[in-house]
């Protein structure tokens, strides 16, 4: 059945594509994040830890809002390892760096999370899409919040 929401098949399409790239990043960041939270270790290793399980159920929990409003605008959305590999901007380190460096990689990856979202604004506001506008300003404030947060932790 076709889908008539108002907002054009092309558009929905372009929004679904930079939702699916949001999407890609936010589980690639939730497997970062998680990956630290259980190898973080030395001095910080308690406020890191708690810090990084807050912040990977945060990201748990977001995937389902993006991923659904995918499939609202007609289109399925990505769900392997293979797709999000291929749509994330994250850089994906193996193993385990020290304390400061799981920081700055968590920060950085937040902060991409955030120019991802962006990026998909422009198209979003000329659709008049305001569901996914609403997705996209409220990942963005977790971001950028989440990142001004890790880097008070690298001040002396």
């Amino acid at each position: 059945m076709d889908i008539d929401i108002g907002i054009n098949a092309k558009d929905r399409k372009k929004i679904a594509d930079g939702l699916s790239r949001l999407l890609a990043d936010t589980f690639t960041l939730y497997l970062k994040t998680h990956n630290y939270h259980w190898n973080v270790t030395g001095p910080m290793f308690q406020t890191l830890h708690t810090m990084f399980m807050d912040q990977y159920n945060e990201l748990w929990l977001a995937t389902d809002p993006i991923a659904e409003r995918i499939r609202a605008l007609g289109f399925e959305a990505p769900g392997s390892y293979e797709e999000f590999a291929r749509l994330t901007s994250i850089k994906n380190l193996v193993g385990a760096p020290k304390a400061q460096d799981m920081i700055r990689e968590i920060i950085a990856g937040n902060e991409t999370v955030a120019r991802t979202a962006r990026e998909v604004f422009p198209v979003v506001e000329k659709a008049n899409d305001q569901p996914t506008a609403d997705v996209l300003t409220q990942r963005m404030q977790v971001h950028e919040k989440t990142a001004w947060m890790m880097r008070s932790l690298l001040e002396n």
